[in-house]
């Protein structure tokens, strides 16, 4: 029997106080899983930065004004009696450092007192009590305080960072989708919401489980239990690396079990019988896991996949189980991930001028109406829907007077007035 074809978050809504990575994140997810997601921009701010828009509305308010402060209560507050089709938050996302919400009379207490069907998420950098809760950081600085960043590098040279995608995003975005999915749930059975407190350093430690659990000596496992560098899965391992081609790109092999690193060894010697003479003594399969064997598989590799181009390597390697695929360029993948010589369409030239298709992790789902905003670009203006959000607010009458207290930001009531 067919699933349903409509977006599973349709219906909820989302108020998401802008702020940077994390938080704009898990309202894209949101976003494109049908919730009707709506980014509380600055009063005045005529541009905002944050690309990850897509299926959003922006209201503008002055969170420095007592009115745009009641506003944003009356936003996450309960359904006016007689008034059930106004919009009313399901979800309030804080991306706000410990203490600025109750700075701004917004302490999530009160917002659950006032509507005890909310769910407020709260997204901090550093843990929300202990010496670093109240200075300012960046994803770095929280992924140095989980103890993974001293796992992550090569051997021999200082740690070394994923850019921003490991705390701010896996640790911090994705682990707030899910906290925030958990409370809807519950609310579901209970009819009560909850505070759900998200901080990054823990988050990533919790996306990080496994090398964290791994590194234990106690574990007995060998896949992680070396300095930083020197494992399976950290760039120690020779079959488990990325490779230099004829032509300046790369290969990725991850032959980590045996029969796959066999299935790599048998296509890889084959096409290099022609240069056996060029290269150092071919490897053996057995002796995959040897250490000591290491620098020298790492030696025949290098010079093995210099002698072909990426993509003479990947036609070699497609449909094989050798787990030896070339490294894609950002412009060279459309949206569903497809990359040269796959079945799917190609990428147009502006696609492929902007790195190609931005994914969607449900694009078999139909898009609701609150997700119209999609096919804006990857910038919303702030205040672009403020109109149309107050008046779904059942504050229609007050649009001017609230333009004119300087609490909200309406692009289209400005020029009216």
């Amino acid at each position: 029997m067919p699933g349903s074809d409509q977006r599973p978050l349709a219906g909820v809504r989302v108020l998401e106080l802008a702020g940077l990575a994390p938080g704009p994140f898990a309202g894209l997810i949101f976003a494109d899983y049908g919730a009707d997601v709506v980014r509380v921009d600055r009063h005045g701010d005529s541009f905002s930065t944050d690309t990850l828009t897509r299926g959003k509305r922006s209201i503008a308010v002055s969170l420095k004004s007592p009115d745009g402060i009641s506003l944003v209560k009356t936003l996450v507050g309960p359904q006016t009696s007689g008034k059930l089709g106004e919009w009313r938050a399901d979800v309030l996302i804080d991306p706000f450092r410990p203490g600025v919400l109750e700075r701004l009379g917004l302490d999530p207490k009160d917002l659950l007192k006032a509507n005890p069907r909310l769910i407020v998420a709260r997204l901090t950098g550093f843990r929300r009590e202990g010496p670093y809760s109240k200075m300012a950081g960046h994803d770095i600085n929280y992924l140095a305080l989980s103890g993974v960043l001293s796992m992550l590098g090569r051997a021999g040279d200082k740690p070394y960072f994923p850019a921003n995608l490991l705390t701010d995003f896996a640790g911090g975005g994705l682990m707030a989708v899910v906290g925030v999915l958990a409370a809807l749930l519950e609310r579901a059975k209970s009819g009560k919401g909850q505070v759900v407190e998200i901080d990054m350093v823990t988050g990533t430690r919790y996306a990080s489980i496994f090398p964290l659990t791994v590194a234990r000596p106690s574990t007995g496992l060998p896949m992680w239990i070396e300095p930083r560098g020197e494992n399976w899965l950290d760039g120690g391992a020779p079959w488990y690396e990325v490779y230099r081609t004829k032509d300046a790109r790369y290969m990725s092999l991850g032959a980590i079990e045996n029969h796959f690193y066999r299935a790599f060894l048998d296509i890889f010697l084959k096409e290099l019988s022609s240069h056996a003479s060029e290269l150092p003594t071919p490897p053996s399969p057995d002796t995959q896991y040897d250490r000591a064997a290491w620098p020298d598989l790492t030696a025949f590799f290098t010079a093995g996949f210099a002698l072909k181009t990426r993509d003479e390597w990947a036609r070699i390697f497609l449909h094989t189980d050798a787990c030896c695929v070339p490294v894609l360029e950002r412009h060279e993948v459309d949206a569903q991930g497809r990359g040269p010589g796959e079945p799917g369409r190609e990428l147009d030239t502006d696609e492929a001028a902007d790195g190609g298709g931005i994914p969607d992790p449900a694009p078999r789902l139909v898009r609701t109406p609150a997700s119209a905003g999609a096919a804006m670009g990857p910038f919303l203006e702030p205040g672009r829907d403020s109109v149309e959000l107050l008046e779904a607010a059942g504050l229609g009458a007050e649009v001017k007077a609230l333009v004119a207290a300087g609490a909200v930001s309406a692009a289209e009531v400005k020029a009216k007035l």
